[in-house]
């Protein structure tokens, strides 16, 4: 599982992604950083971390990552690049412990 949260804003989102969700959050944010400022399609997350994935191009490009029950995690585009290395590395890392622990991964 892995816990994102904004701590420098007023109400302090926070969503958590299982992996899978990671993943797809790491190719949301590459495919957004492509697009802008056109639009992209929504992603959608089912499973035990249900989260849905939108571009907001509205008044500067951000990621919003809505999770049912939680405030919306907005990500400015500024952001991006870091966070998009730091999914990397969290997801190689994840694959690795679920090698370890012999959790298949499709």
């Amino acid at each position: 599982m892995v816990r994102l949260e904004r701590r420098d804003s007023a109400y302090c989102p926070l969503v958590l992604l299982s992996l899978y969700g990671t993943e797809i959050l790491s190719g949301f944010i590459m495919a957004a950083r492509l697009s802008i400022p056109f639009p992209i399609p929504d992603e959608n997350v089912e499973g035990h971390l249900p989260v849905r994935f939108h571009l907001d191009c509205n008044e500067g490009a951000r990621v919003v990552i809505e999770q049912e029950g939680n405030m919306p995690l907005l990500i400015d585009e500024p952001l991006w690049d870091r966070l998009y290395a730091e999914l990397c590395l969290v997801i190689a890392h994840g694959r690795e412990l679920a090698r370890l622990a012999g959790i298949s991964l499709h």
